[in-house]
């Protein structure tokens, strides 16, 4: 039996909470049964609201919400089928882990013998079987939020929405974490809404990404094309910051070519680049470059300071290098020990392998 492309379906939908502003805009969006679709954007843009909408807990000021083909506006939260993982974990404190997950199949009617398979089953699926006596404060931060993804999983719902579930764990549990949620997506097939304002998440798990600013989207798209092909300034800045270089590939050798710019030539990547006289876009992210670099680097330059700013780990420099004025580096604080002052003239240096010759914008 195929899928259905429009599983779930946003038809012209607005909100408003105060009658005037609108904070999603005539939002049309199909998402695929099955599908992993991230709404990525910043605070304010308009993301959580769509969620919140398709939960129930919202109701659209005009335009209608669809699921699997029936209008949901008018029915309750809990009679939807959906299924959802918050940041805060949101386990009951006085329930053991079983009953946590036996709590949705109970208010469901199930049977008991049906809900210790289910509650067996999801466990496993989030490698927390033998966990079930446990309470959700003998559990690591990680662990609860496998319990919070197992519970809502456990009653097989239609779609599963996460808002934001990772953002309150440590970097490298936040990590092994969405590949976990990765790998469950893709074992049982179920459709997912995720809610982020991490591109590297979103990048990392989704099938596509609908990239949100002031209420609409931007662009709705694998997160190869989003990367690669940005239709708008807004998408371009938001995934990954990117130095870019207009040029022509000047020479190709194997996946490594030159690049000739307005006043000089770069070596890089050939990522997108097949021959000779092609134009291209180099792209090349501002954690890669460095000042004054004291090895032999492919590709070095002089370039001059236009602003510096301090950000705790790092210090985000502007400088004007071959042409480009608004060239950007990122100087780690832990490692560097350089004087960056405006006006000042310094050197810049990147490896070949850290550019990527792309598609021209």
């Amino acid at each position: 039996m195929s899928k259905n492309p429009e599983f779930v379906k946003f038809d012209k939908v607005d909100k408003s909470y105060d009658g005037k502003v609108l904070v999603v805009k005539d939002l049309q969006l199909d998402i695929a049964e099955g599908e992993f679709i991230t709404m990525l954007g910043p605070s304010g843009s308009g993301k959580t609201t769509c969620l919140m909408m398709l939960a129930g807990f919202e109701t659209p000021t005009h335009g209608e919400i669809l699921l699997d083909g029936n209008i949901i506006s008018n029915i309750p939260p809990h009679k939807r089928g959906i299924g959802m993982v918050f940041q805060n974990y949101a386990l009951f404190p006085h329930m053991t882990v079983y009953e946590n997950l036996a709590f949705p199949l109970r208010v469901r009617k199930v049977e008991k013998d049906e809900i210790d398979k289910k509650v067996d089953k999801a466990l496993s699926m989030v490698s927390l079987s033998g966990f079930e006596t446990r309470m959700p404060a003998q559990l690591s931060g990680g662990q609860q939020q496998r319990v919070a993804v197992a519970r809502a999983l456990v009653f097989d719902p239609a779609v599963v929405l996460m808002d934001e579930p990772l953002g309150a764990l440590d970097k490298n549990l936040r990590e092994s974490m969405q590949y976990e949620i990765k790998h469950i997506h893709e074992s049982i097939g179920v459709t997912v809404v995720y809610v982020t304002h991490d591109q590297s998440e979103a990048l990392t798990m989704s099938n596509r990404i609908a990239v949100f600013n002031d209420g609409k989207v931007q662009q709705l798209s694998s997160p190869a094309e989003l990367y690669e092909k940005p239709v708008n300034s807004f998408v371009a800045e938001f995934i990954g910051e990117n130095n870019t270089f207009n040029g022509e590939v000047s020479d190709i050798s194997g996946d490594k070519c030159k690049v000739k710019l307005s006043n000089a030539e770069i070596l890089s990547n050939a990522i997108s680049v097949k021959s000779k006289g092609e134009k291209t876009t180099v792209s090349l992210r501002p954690e890669r470059a460095l000042i004054e670099p004291s090895e032999k680097m492919d590709n070095i330059f002089s370039g001059k300071i236009e602003e510096v700013i301090y950000h705790g780990d790092h210090t985000r420099v502007r400088v004007n290098l071959l042409s480009n004025p608004e060239f950007i580096l990122k100087v780690p604080n832990s490692t560097s020990n350089l004087e960056l002052k405006l006006g000042q003239e310094i050197k810049i240096g990147w490896n070949s392998y850290d550019a990527r010759a792309l598609d021209p914008k």
